[in-house]
């Protein structure tokens, strides 16, 4: 167990939580504000790599991945000092990926070049419709010839380019999608991340629901066609899933993402930013506090931007890898979970599973099927110890 987050890797995720614009959909820790001190921001990213990086001396790093919010606003010069001090800090593999986010707007994509020689050599665009009424109403602020420019100037600036799209849309029916999604193929990214749309409590959308006003919403039936016509056109094009919402072509996989879903360790730095960290055979849960102010004034005072680090019993890290790698096409290594947790999964619950065709079991992998992978939270509940 001393050293089991090597069968996942090690990464690093940078989590910068400002947005030009809050969208209605998104629920996740970002924030708009006009004025923003990068030089302030600076000096806690850097503080918090010197404090981790003492913790986690002779590691080597796999992967770095700067989220958000909407980090293509950060100054280049400021991902070029913590991808310098992150060189400084650990080893790195020959091949590194680091991955920056990125909105597809004319001004950000103006600043690929410059994130480049900063660096990065993987951008995620969050492209999200190939429609531009869906655009305007998910709260984009690009067009959809702007998103196609920006991706076209990233193709030609990164090594490898992704996009998001998200599907069950309003209004939206299958086979809009199906057209939607063999144009997004033809721009010949090698990576794709495709979400159905969830209404997400605390959001705008969230309360348009509430209130009866978020209308045309897909009926279940319909948005399950969806996910198969998702599944059905990638693999037609080359792209079959990997996990649940992601498909790339082979070997283009997110490498930094997949660290997650194999349970390695990842450092989270930044406001809000979660990490799993093994020290002496120990797994810990961290997390930071979600205000970006309260977050900059806790490294500031304190000299760590940890709000708590948790240590994780057997079970607890039992049910994590069960629930991250089930959502892998590779599935769960058998041997490796009895590690984890000490015992096995339920035998009877994984011939069941097994008998309605729902998992396979070969070579001491457990895999969901195609026919399992749509009702996976199914799946796993069965499975939970």
């Amino acid at each position: 167990m001393t050293e089991d987050w090597r069968n996942g890797g090690f990464g690093l995720y940078i989590h910068w939580p400002f947005c030009a614009a809050k969208c209605p959909y998104c629920d996740f820790n970002s924030h708009v504000s006009t004025q923003i001190d990068q030089t302030q921001w600076a000096n806690a990213y850097l503080s918090e790599i010197d404090r981790l990086g003492r913790e986690t001396q002779g590691r080597t790093l796999n992967t770095v991945f700067f989220g958000g919010g909407t980090p293509s606003l950060m100054d280049p010069d400021l991902v070029g000092a913590i991808l310098t001090k992150v060189r400084q800090t650990w080893p790195m593999v020959n091949d590194p990926e680091i991955t920056l986010e990125a909105n597809p707007t004319s001004i950000e994509s103006g600043r690929f070049r410059a994130f480049f020689d900063a660096g990065v050599n993987r951008v995620s665009m969050g492209m999200q419709a190939l429609n531009d009424d869906d655009l305007r109403r998910l709260g984009r602020m690009h067009s959809v010839a702007e998103g196609q420019r920006a991706f076209d100037i990233a193709r030609d600036t990164f090594e490898r380019v992704s996009f998001d799209l998200i599907y069950a849309r309003q209004h939206q029916t299958p086979d809009d999608w199906r057209r939607e999604l063999s144009e997004a193929l033809t721009m010949a990214a090698d990576h794709l991340s495709l979400y159905q749309l969830t209404i997400e409590p605390g959001t705008v959308f969230g309360a348009r629901h509430d209130m009866g006003q978020l209308r045309g919403l897909p009926v279940d039936d319909s948005a399950a066609d969806m996910y198969l016509i998702t599944q059905e056109v990638c693999e037609s094009h080359g792209l079959p899933a990997y996990e649940v919402s992601n498909h790339a072509r082979p070997g283009s996989e997110s490498r930094h993402n997949l660290i997650y879903w194999r349970y390695g360790d990842y450092l989270g730095i930044g406001p809000g930013a979660h990490g799993r960290i093994t020290q002496n055979g120990r797994r810990f849960a961290t997390d930071t506090a979600k205000a970006p102010a309260a977050w900059l004034d806790q490294v500031a005072r304190t000299g760590s931007g940890e709000l708590s680090r948790e240590a994780l019993d057997d079970t607890e890290q039992a049910i994590e890898y069960l629930l991250f790698s089930m959502r892998l096409t590779e599935g769960l290594d058998a041997e490796r979970y009895v590690q984890i947790s000490g015992q096995p999964l339920s035998p009877s619950a994984l011939s069941h599973l097994e008998d309605l065709g729902m998992i396979t079991q070969e070579q001491d992998r457990i895999r969901a099927t195609k026919e399992g992978r749509p009702v996976l939270n199914a799946i796993i509940r069965e499975l939970l110890p």
